[in-house]
């Protein structure tokens, strides 16, 4: 198999992360190797969320100077029908842009935690896949040494009995023994895994433990994002003062929460790029209950490495060899004269036969390709799927902060807006049929006001000029009030000669001369020229009500 440095390539992104400043919490720049048991390391690492938390502070600052000048602003001269549509449009465009961003954000969020949990996933099932087949050999190593401790040995030591009258079948006996001893530590020569003080088994376990819990936390905050910006475009649809204030507090939340995981997932990346640049140097250097050869060669497991177990699995096959040859001439030479040993005979040669079959099995198992498949398998899910996905998650971060950031500058402009309507509203007359709590009150009748007559009212249902009624008697008209409340209103606004003898068309008032702009475009040339068309017996039956 070739070499792993061949197999194996870091990509681009693991060589950008290991290029960044390795800086301690003393402002001094370190090595960037992998060393994570090393406390300047380690502050290195913290030193990157510290970048990420003064990124926050500055975001809270620059929301707390906004949101301060927004406060202490004042109007411009402009014409507030004018600000408010722009102000208007200005939110309505922010909002939009928080909207597209943040679900971009998800959009990348979700493809990164995925990508993350396949990298992860990949590094479990090829942990899980080493240990057993570390625990296969440990597990075949001790059933060999105890078959050849105690079966071999219980054999032996009855056919010593059986054979004590022949001392050249007593003297193959020994012979066996010295064969079976020198199994034992061929066996013993090799490695104990469970010196290595690494469990496997357990390192995946919690490594799958934490990684479903991160996997489901960032599944969480990216369904809240989503729902914290449905809500507050509904808010703002629906201009909702409590909804807009909830989702303010829930922006602030959620935009620190952004930069926290932006912090943790660039540090995690960073530390992981550095194990990815140079894996091997990092595993070679921990030796502890393994020498360096053996990790040397399954590490690299290069065709020009010599088997550091080929010499004890060659003594372990001569060996079986031996004492099988042995008790092939026992059985057919001691049996015709011992027909009891028979028995113990093909007792150990049923051992030697399993011990032969143990020993295929350990030196398949002990070969370097089945652990250097898992350790690259590792790597890739690590180095490619995982980081990949970290960043992935780092870009989600900085969006759904840049989302949140926009949110929380279009609300407040959305609330005072929403302020000013219910300002202007207060400000009309509760008579004002203009005013929309008037409308929505349905207008009830004021018994302190006199009956006005509507012309287009009375017009719809007059049909033509020949069916108007006869104007009313002058007794009738002398018990009206001296003063009309349409030239009340006009007393109070001040008058206006060009608008203020046209009545309102479907009302019974004329329109207010103090309203603004809005209000008054309401009342096309076409209505002006309904009223001044009117005819003189019109004009006698409405008598002075719309006079100036």
């Amino acid at each position: 198999m070739s070499s792993a440095r061949v197999d194996y390539i870091a990509p681009w992104w693991t060589y950008w992360l290991h290029n960044f400043p390795h800086i301690n919490l003393r402002l001094q720049p370190i090595d960037n190797s992998f060393k994570p048991e090393d406390e300047s390391y380690q502050q290195s690492l913290i030193f990157l969320g510290c970048v990420a938390a003064a990124g926050l502070g500055l975001n809270l600052l620059f929301l707390a100077i906004y949101l301060s000048c927004l406060c202490c602003a004042r109007r411009d001269d402009e014409d507030p029908g004018d600000t408010k549509k722009k102000g208007s449009c200005c939110v309505t465009w922010s909002a939009v842009s928080a909207g597209l961003i943040s679900c971009m954000a998800v959009g990348v969020g979700f493809y990164g935690n995925s990508e993350t949990n396949d990298g992860v996933y990949q590094l479990t099932y090829s942990m899980y896949n080493a240990n057993h087949t570390l625990g296969g050999v440990d597990s075949l190593v001790s059933t060999t040494m105890g078959s050849m401790q105690r079966g071999l040995h219980q054999h032996l030591a009855r056919l010593d009995e059986i054979f004590a009258t022949r001392g050249d079948y007593v003297q193959t006996l020994q012979f066996m023994q010295q064969m079976a001893d020198s199994v034992i530590k061929q066996l013993l020569g090799l490695p104990d895994w469970m010196d290595a003080e690494v469990d496997l088994a357990s390192v995946a376990d919690k490594t799958a433990d934490i990684e479903y819990y991160r996997w489901l936390t960032y599944l969480l905050v990216l369904i809240l994002n989503l729902v914290i910006c449905l809500l507050s475009c509904l808010g703002l649809a629906k201009q909702s003062r409590w909804l807009l204030t909830t989702m303010m507090v829930c922006g602030v939340l959620t935009l620190i929460l952004s930069w926290a995981s932006l912090g943790a997932d660039l540090a995690t990346a960073v530390g992981t790029s550095d194990f990815c640049v140079a894996p091997d140097r990092y595993l070679l250097s921990q030796t502890k209950g393994i020498s360096a050869e053996i990790l040397h060669y399954y590490v690299y497991c290069n065709q020009t490495l010599s088997n550091p177990f080929q010499k004890s699995l060659t003594v372990f096959q001569r060996s079986l060899t031996t004492m099988q040859i042995q008790i092939q001439g026992l059985l057919q030479f001691a049996v015709p004269l011992f027909p009891s040993a028979e028995g113990d005979l093909q007792g150990i040669q049923n051992l030697l036969n399993s011990s032969e079959a143990s020993l295929h099995q350990l030196t398949a198992l002990l070969d370097c390709r089945g652990l250097n498949k898992d350790y690259l398998d590792a790597l890739v899910g690590v180095c490619y799927d995982g980081v990949e996905g970290l960043l992935y998650l780092s870009l989600f971060s900085m969006m759904a902060a840049c989302s949140f950031c926009i949110m929380l500058c279009a609300i407040p402009r959305a609330w005072r807006q929403i302020a000013a309507r219910e300002r202007d509203y207060d400000d009309m007359d509760d008579e004002d049929p203009f005013n929309p709590r008037a409308r929505r009150a349905g207008h009830a009748p004021n018994p302190a006001h006199p009956n006005m007559h509507s012309f287009c009212s009375y017009s719809s249902s007059m049909g033509s000029q020949s069916s108007l009624h006869p104007p009313a008697p002058p007794t009738a008209l002398s018990n009206a009030p001296v003063a009309p409340d349409y030239m009340n209103q006009v007393a109070l606004f001040g008058g206006n000669p060009r608008y203020e003898n046209v009545p309102l068309i479907g009302r019974g008032s004329p329109p207010p001369s103090a309203y603004s702009q809005q209000y008054r475009n309401r009342y096309s040339p076409s209505m002006r020229a309904t009223y001044l068309s009117m005819t003189e017996e019109q004009s006698r039956h409405f008598g002075n009500d719309f006079r100036a």
